[in-house]
């Protein structure tokens, strides 16, 4: 059996193309996808319908826009309330933090008003617990922490805490004469009331000495 000659082949099948080894092109028909046609565009349809429907229609479709208007307010009016609780217990704790730091501050405070009683080595120490101290006062009022100013001022209950009664006539009845504990304020809040005692006219009665002598009668 002898070899066909590769010319014969290709002439005994001419509607045969040759690739040559080249990869076959165009889709599995032989027909080439074109570019997609654009959608029709959709025509306006007339539909009938009544004076009634109408108004009812429009009426559902106010209806669901003040629905959505209203709870669009909701959602702001819970999110500005939640925010301001957050900041609210920040501030809280914020604060409780700094009360507990007053106390510290208050027995150094108490330790160096005696410095001028020590050695001359110890109030070298003195000195650098006092700048300590100042620091420390400085971080306070940058973080507006103020102490409040009680003596020769009258007693406000907002602002102190009346621990005891004075009898003197160098000050006014009810003008705070001596300061116990320092008191401090945080913006108009007061976080920490000043521990006082209270001016009284000479041979004037308490208001809880009243209250006895009167339950007595």
């Amino acid at each position: 059996m002898t070899a066909q000659d590769p010319a014969q082949k290709s002439e005994q099948n001419p509607d045969t193309p040759e690739t040559n080894g080249l990869p076959k092109t165009g889709s599995a028909n032989g027909a080439a996808k074109g570019p997609a046609e654009p959608k029709a565009e959709r025509k306006p349809v007339t539909v009938t319908t009544t004076d009634i429907e109408l108004e009812q229609l429009k009426k559902d479709a106010s209806e669901h826009k003040d629905k959505y208007l209203r709870l669009l307010a909701e959602q702001e009016n819970t999110r500005k309330r939640l925010q301001k609780e957050r900041e609210k217990l920040t501030e809280y704790a914020v604060q409780n933090i700094i009360v507990d730091f007053l106390h510290p501050i208050d027995h150094l405070e108490n330790a160096l008003k005696f410095m001028d009683q020590m050695s001359d080595e110890v109030k070298l120490w003195g000195q650098g617990f006092r700048m300590i101290l100042d620091q420390f006062k400085e971080v306070l009022s940058t973080n507006g922490v103020v102490p409040i100013v009680s003596v020769g001022k009258p007693f406000d209950p907002h602002l102190h805490e009346a621990i005891e009664t004075v009898e003197t006539t160098e000050y006014a009845p009810g003008t705070v004469v001596e300061e116990n504990t320092r008191g401090y304020r945080m913006g108009d809040r007061t976080i920490r009331p000043a521990r006082v005692k209270v001016a009284k006219a000479p041979g004037a009665k308490s208001a809880t000495a009243q209250l006895d002598q009167e339950q007595e009668k």
